[in-house]
């Protein structure tokens, strides 16, 4: 898959035609000031804030532009930026890389006014600048950031002043956590995110060392932990990787599709993956003879890329690595594909998120797979006795992949999973497939906002549990997130159900990105007050968001 370039499609935009009121202004110049739902990201110089469009009239030739006036007013905290930055990118409206772009009138400390003077010659039509800023590191995950258009002058005495001045969106805080060619990793993909007992968060990824393709290639599965609730995170460690194995190169040996498991009742982690060794083509042959030179690719999901069978040359293997000291360090992989998989099934694999632990103790890994007849499936695999052994259940629902479970209040378990008739539905049947079980997935019952409630455009999400305390009573609600479209990936938004999943309150939905981005997504609690997602964002690979709990019940807890 190639990733979308950022501001590529469709946006919710708040859009200002800007009328000119005073003595001076410009007749020949129209204004059209945009504020973008994105994150403002740490560790990043460049994030684009607002952006303005002018369109001049052919007359203005040799037209420049001398000043910009921008207001911070909206910003919770200054001290959360370190340097603002005007860019002119000409006639492209998208905001690229700076050093396509011309810096103008240099970089300013925050402050309430900031103005930009320069020299910027305009052309006849489109010219588009951009305000940007660049956070300090110790800035608030739960503040915001708001810049506004004040006033713009020209090199012929002329300005345009807004009438009121131009308002923008407050964005949120973020941190990218991992974005291209950090640690020279090409791209980082598939998040999961889990809060251990000592109340450290774990994000795990795809690292994929030279493409953004999918298995099989050089990738491992790489492990961020944060003990500040996120604010900030260690240098990556690698949670799974099989290296050389069997004598092939690391771009044949790939591990992808982490999913996290906290044990909550002893505090061990589990780490799963999927690891194929060598190639099997769509004919369903293994391939001999493989170098580093060769170039051959199937995957597990095409064709018969994984088949019948135990062994590493029949089909894609199922590993799991443990952590007994909070995720600073990772066991060699212990391999469960037989103890698991039917032996018929074309493939067994982790679906990528986090596991969860049930009320009895009970450890729940959501899977995914492929029957005896490539049909794709979603279930779960469970351990009664701390991960010693696993035990897969039957089929959840068939068309299905990539899944989430939670706990219900009353004890059952359900399942949320992508569904692949969803591609391309723009109707009113798009949804997501949701199931429950009150067996242990013995026996699967489909839930009535299954492919109704919670549209998608084929995507993996995520759902996830909270548990807080009210006036010493324990409660819980259900919060999940994906890409809230039928077409593309775009908008990511996180929804709230105070009912078990039965509604999801279309005023408890927080839109968190409208970028383009590949659109997975993992949710976990930070604390009994703060939920956290970690998800592939348009402005960095693996983006992670802190958000008060009451920012997205809307103060609708009960």
């Amino acid at each position: 898959m190639k990733l979308k370039r950022f501001f590529s499609g469709v946006f919710i935009v708040f859009v200002l035609l800007v009328a000119c009121s005073c003595a001076k202004t410009n007749p020949f110049i129209q204004l059209h000031v945009k504020s973008y739902h994105v994150p403002v990201l740490k560790n990043l110089k460049g994030n684009p804030v607002l952006q303005m469009e002018l369109q001049l009239n052919d007359s203005l030739a040799t037209l420049h532009s001398t000043s910009i006036t921008v207001n911070l007013e909206g910003t919770s905290e200054m001290d959360d930026i370190k340097l603002v930055r005007v860019w002119y990118s000409g006639s492209d409206s998208l905001f690229r890389n700076v050093s396509a772009m011309n810096l103008f009138g240099g970089e300013k400390a925050p402050a309430t006014k900031i103005e930009f003077t320069g020299e910027q010659l305009l052309s006849p039509g489109e010219n588009y600048f951009w305000v940007s800023v660049e956070l300090n590191e110790d800035a608030n995950l739960h503040n915001k950031i708001g810049v506004a258009l004040s006033k713009l002058k020209f090199s012929d005495n002329t300005y345009l002043k807004p009438n009121t001045e131009s308002g923008s969106l407050k964005q949120r805080i973020g941190v990218a956590v991992r974005k291209h060619m950090d640690d020279n990793v090409q791209t980082y993909r598939i998040p999961g995110i889990a809060t251990t007992n000592d109340g450290s968060l774990l994000a795990v990824y795809d690292v994929r060392r030279q493409s953004s393709r999918d298995l099989q290639g050089d990738m491992d599965i790489g492990v961020s932990r944060s003990t500040d609730g996120g604010k900030s995170w260690e240098p990556m460690r690698i949670g799974l990787d099989m290296d050389e194995w069997g004598g092939l190169p690391e771009k044949f040996n790939g591990v992808s599709d982490a999913c996290i498991l906290v044990d909550e009742n002893s505090g061990k982690i589990f780490l799963a993956g999927l690891w194929m060794h060598g190639v099997i083509n769509d004919e369903g042959v293994w391939q001999e003879g493989l170098t580093e030179e060769s170039t051959l690719w199937n995957h597990q999901w095409r064709t018969k890329g994984s088949q019948p069978g135990f062994g590493v040359k029949q089909t894609a293997q199922f590993l799991i690595a443990t952590s007994t000291d909070d995720g600073k360090t990772w066991s060699d992989p212990a391999n469960i594909t037989e103890m698991c998989k039917k032996e018929e099934w074309w493939l067994f694999a982790p679906a990528p998120g986090q596991g969860i632990t049930l009320e009895d103790g009970t450890l729940v890994f959501p899977t995914q797979g492929r029957d005896k007849n490539g049909e794709t499936f979603s279930n779960i695999t469970l351990s009664s006795d701390g991960g010693e052994n696993w035990k897969t259940s039957p089929l959840a629902f068939f068309n299905t992949t990539e899944n989430m479970v939670v706990q219900l209040s009353g004890g059952s378990i359900m399942l949320n999973a992508r569904f692949n008739e969803n591609r391309n539905n723009k109707g009113d049947d798009n949804g997501r497939v949701v199931v429950t079980t009150s067996d242990l997935g013995n026996t699967w019952e489909e839930h009535p906002t299954s492919r109704s409630a919670l549209i998608e455009s084929t995507c993996m999400a995520s759902i996830h549990k909270h548990v807080y305390n009210e006036n010493g009573e324990e409660k819980s609600i259900l919060l999940f997130s994906n890409p809230n479209t039928k077409t593309g990936r775009f908008n990511m938004t996180i929804k709230v159900s105070f009912d078990d999943g039965k509604t999801w309150p279309e005023e408890n939905w927080l839109l968190l990105d409208e970028g383009r981005s590949y659109g997975y997504s993992c949710l976990t609690s930070v604390d009994e007050n703060t939920i956290g997602i970690l998800y592939e964002g348009s402005r960095a690979h693996m983006t992670f968001e802190s958000i008060p709990l009451k920012e997205l019940a809307n103060n609708d807890l009960k």
